[in-house]
């Protein structure tokens, strides 16, 4: 169980990626019903820290911190890419995954990692910028270069910035359920979920008067899941041709509408899953596949485990009596 969350700094590291760690683990949200997290910060070079904004950080913790940890996240930082990293640090990461500790990275902190000797031959992310050096540097890392995070468990990278969120979230959703990323993503006011497999923004130029011109579908498609929809359909709501409307989607949003509505029909059948005492036939429909069998295929190639199992999972052996109902179609 997700409890216990450590983000180690190093001399230079970046604000905002330490801000994305502290605002999903750091931040009490008790009230709403959500866990609460024993979050620290913990540094690996002395008790005060600079970062590259120009401004210090005092920092209460050492490594010793990250012997409880369940979750160590290595911020990005100034020159990470080439410089050398304390002995000492790379020891405890390695100790901690042996234990059994995740090790999450925010864009460069990618290359402490590495340096560990956590990476190798492992899949891996981090900035598009930074992917070429990050191979070549550590030729036994198996670099994605176009993903926004990637999970490789107990080691989970991501790329630049927001994808340090993206990545944040699908922990929390992975070990607390996406009612809980979901809360916590309303909260800091970003899209719930994005797949770790969609392509970071790479050189994709709008016209100079583009906007978020897709947004608006989005909404619509999120409220009619249950319903058979075509690009036609789609493009003829946004006012475009089927062509532009594909090409503007997939800049938008890094993916393919059939993809995009996919993966938020899994992500509703998780939620009903989790929830309701619905029968997975009735989540079928209710999630646009139409009957067990289809999502039950779909749920697979996406979460990795049947609809019965993943239920079973969140709410105990007894949620899984209905597998008798489904004659066979969600065997587990």
């Amino acid at each position: 169980m997700l409890k216990n969350v450590v983000a180690v700094l190093l001399d230079g590291f970046d604000p905002f990626e330490l801000g994305v760690v502290c605002e999903v683990f750091g931040t009490d949200r008790s009230d709403e019903g959500l866990p609460v997290y024993d979050f620290a910060v913990a540094s690996a070079e002395g008790r005060t820290l600079r970062t590259h904004a120009g401004f210090s950080l005092t920092v209460d913790h050492g490594l010793e911190r990250l012997e409880t940890a369940d979750l160590i996240a290595v911020p990005a930082g100034d020159g990470f890419q080439h410089r050398s990293f304390p002995p000492e640090l790379l020891r405890a990461l390695c100790a901690a995954v042996d234990r059994g500790t995740r090790v999450l990275s925010v864009c460069s902190g990618v290359f402490v990692l590495a340096a560990a000797g956590l990476l190798d031959d492992r899949r891996c992310a981090t900035h598009w910028r930074d992917a070429e050096q990050l191979a070549r540097r550590y030729p036994r890392a198996a670099v994605e270069p176009d993903v926004l995070y990637i999970d490789d468990d107990p080691v989970i990278t991501s790329a630049g910035t927001a994808a340090g969120i993206d990545a944040c979230l699908h922990l929390v959703r992975k070990e607390q359920g996406p009612e809980v990323a979901n809360k916590i993503a309303r909260r800091m006011v970003v899209p719930p979920h994005r797949d770790g497999g969609q392509a970071q923004y790479i050189e994709r130029p709008l016209p100079a008067s583009s906007c978020d011109t897709v947004g608006e579908v989005l909404v619509w498609m999120q409220e009619h899941l249950d319903e058979e929809v075509s690009v036609e359909q789609l493009a003829e709501l946004a006012h475009m041709s089927p062509r532009t409307f594909a090409r503007r989607f997939q800049q938008e949003t890094g993916t393919t509408p059939y993809r995009w509505i996919l993966r938020q029909r899994v992500l509703l059948a998780q939620r009903l899953l989790e929830a309701t005492d619905e029968t997975v036939d009735a989540v079928a429909g209710r999630t646009g596949f139409g009957n067990a069998a289809a999502l039950r295929h779909q749920f697979v190639r996406a979460v990795g485990t049947t609809p019965n199992a993943y239920r079973r999972a969140f709410r105990g052996p007894e949620a899984g009596s209905e597998a008798e109902a489904e004659a066979g179609t969600d065997a587990a």
